[in-house]
């Protein structure tokens, strides 16, 4: 029995059979769109991927991958890989980044904690730093929370406010930087009227500074910290304004690729480097890409790069970034509680299971599929593998990424016959499409049309099953639109490419030799979501879901 008088014993489901391999193919920001040049993945030559759509009816559906099915506040939240795999592996729906961000800041629960109440003992004598992405995109932070957190640390006693912006351009358009500088600075400007001492103090583009993730590229992180801590960047501006404008204008230049920047006053210094005393809370609510810069701003013991001067703060995270490291120590916003994850019901069952992507989303199919959990449920029962990710390149340069040697992992291990499932997450769709280049990503749709292939060829072989399936949108669409979703174009007339996420649904197809014939999708959840899968994969591993659980996708029809 668990701790909360619940057993971890899971029902059979008698009307299949217990012990087929399972295949589980996540296809990282695959979404569906209507055909059109600017759909990578109908550009792209995906037989495999075709096959599936065309094959047998009532076996390939869509399920939606964005805002309230995953989470979020509203239907306009697109869709990320975190609360993707979260409701992959944990069955249900929680409250997510920005929505508990959101909760917390309306109730005014964030300013009763823990977390605040620490940083606060440092608003008498020192500086309250915050460090994150500036941008409305709602995937790492949104700005109307930056606003108020602003507003309700000032109105608690915060005398001398820094804030460190990273631009953003790839959640929302590029170029639209200099709108967010120009409403942080008027924010700044009133909070000055009151007599708080609050600006602008560094910055850097997303993808060039301090927010890097899975500890792929360091020097993006030193970058920050040169800024940020010690004062030091090779730009020096006296406002944030100019300094973004001006930056801007340089040969390539975006607002995700940035150089880091520090804000001078009359003297050349600069007006906030994070020194001994001060308080530090990164704004982002999710997590991969401040991990690196919280391991940097409270271990003790850190080797990854020589950050010069390590101050003497008090550091909270919007949110804790990684459970299991308990980092960082203290949060402003308490995660969701996700408990008795699909993959540790399983363990429990008898279900072995192997897990592999490369680096950039290994943790997708781990820590986030397990409910925010590092490590093994049980170490005897499970595999784990990561394959290295190309590092100092963007993704564009090598859009077939490590997806031939993912599906070459998963099918050793499908052909090994020790795993009942096998788990991966293939990213190009989505890290390549990140970059806004369209050819490069219509490779990258192929490449992962052929890791599947190589994939469902093994699961041919052992009499297995597959589900294929996707975390959220991203490939499928690669243009701005307007209200009549007709393309957008800049003053030179040319399209402005799109490089988020999006709204779209996302595909799920179900076969193999090992299927019973009867098992088809149900018609009667139209608005199934990612957190329906789950239920759908315990039903195929012989299982009834907790009762708790969305419900089942399929069901077993007698032919």
């Amino acid at each position: 029995m668990g701790s909360s008088g619940f057993s971890w014993k899971l029902e059979d489901y008698s009307k299949l059979e217990k012990g087929k391999i399972i295949a589980m193919i996540v296809l990282d920001g695959w979404g569906e769109a209507d055909p059109d040049q600017y759909n990578c993945i109908h550009v792209a030559e995906t037989p495999v991927m075709d096959s599936l759509k065309k094959g047998v009816p009532d076996r390939w559906r869509l399920v939606r991958a964005h805002g309230k099915a995953v989470g979020l506040p509203t239907e306009d939240d697109m869709g990320n890989s975190e609360v993707g795999h979260n409701a992959l592996g944990a069955g249900r729906i929680y409250a997510q980044g920005a929505k508990l961000v959101d909760l917390a800041l309306a109730s005014g629960k964030i300013y009763d904690g823990e977390g605040f109440s620490y940083i606060k003992e440092s608003f008498e004598t020192g500086t309250l730093h915050l460090i994150g992405l500036l941008s409305d995109g709602g995937v790492h932070s949104r700005l109307d929370q930056l606003q108020l957190l602003l507003k309700g640390a000032s109105d608690r006693g915060a005398k001398r406010i820094r804030v460190h912006i990273l631009t953003d351009g790839r959640d929302v358009l590029d170029g639209s930087s200099v709108g967010f500088v120009e409403t942080l600075e008027n924010d700044l400007s009133k909070l000055r009227e009151t007599g708080v001492d609050a600006q602008i103090a560094s910055g850097g583009g997303r993808m060039y500074v301090t927010m890097d993730r899975y500890e792929n590229d360091w020097s993006v992180v030193k970058r920050g910290w040169d800024a940020q801590v010690l004062g030091e960047a090779p730009y020096k501006f006296r406002s944030a304004l100019e300094a973004v404008k001006k930056l801007r204008e340089g040969p390539k230049a975006s607002d995700q690729y940035l150089p880091p920047f520090v804000i001078v006053d009359e003297d050349g210094k600069a007006v906030g480097p994070i020194v001994d005393g001060d308080a530090v809370v990164t704004i982002n609510f999710r997590a991969d890409r401040m991990t690196m810069l919280a391991k940097a701003l409270e271990y003790e013991n850190f080797d990854k790069f020589d950050r010069v001067r390590f101050p003497k703060i008090r550091y909270a995270g919007m949110l804790q970034y990684d459970g299991e490291l308990k980092l960082p120590s203290r949060y402003l916003v308490s995660p969701p509680e996700i408990e008795r994850t699909s993959g540790e019901y399983l363990t429990h069952n008898g279900v072995r299971t192997f897990a592999c992507s490369e680096t950039v989303k290994f943790g997708h199919v781990t820590f986030f599929w397990n409910g925010n959990r590092s490590g093994y449920f049980n170490a005897d029962m499970e595999e784990y593998v990561e394959i290295p990710s190309d590092s100092g390149i963007t993704f564009n340069e090598q859009p077939k990424m490590k997806a031939v040697e993912i599906a070459e992992k998963a099918r050793d291990a499908i052909l090994s016959r020790k795993f009942h499932q096998v788990r991966v997450n293939l990213p190009n769709g989505d890290m390549v499409g990140h970059t806004g280049d369209i050819e490069a990503t219509v490779v990258a749709c192929k490449a992962a049309d052929e890791a599947v292939k190589i994939i469902l060829d093994a699961i041919e072989q052992v009499g297995g099953i597959y589900v294929v399936t996707a975390d959220h949108g991203n490939a499928e669409d690669m243009v701005k639109r307007n209200k009549k979703g007709e393309p957008l174009l800049d003053k030179a007339g040319k399209i402005q490419i799109l490089t988020s996420h999006t709204l779209q649904p996302v595909p799920i197809a179900i076969g193999g030799p090992g299927l019973a014939p009867g098992v088809r999708f149900r018609k009667d959840v139209p608005e199934g979501g990612l957190a329906n899968v789950a239920a759908t994969v315990m039903n195929l591993h012989g299982f009834v879901a907790p009762s708790d659980y969305e419900t089942t996708l399929i069901e077993v029809v007698d032919e």
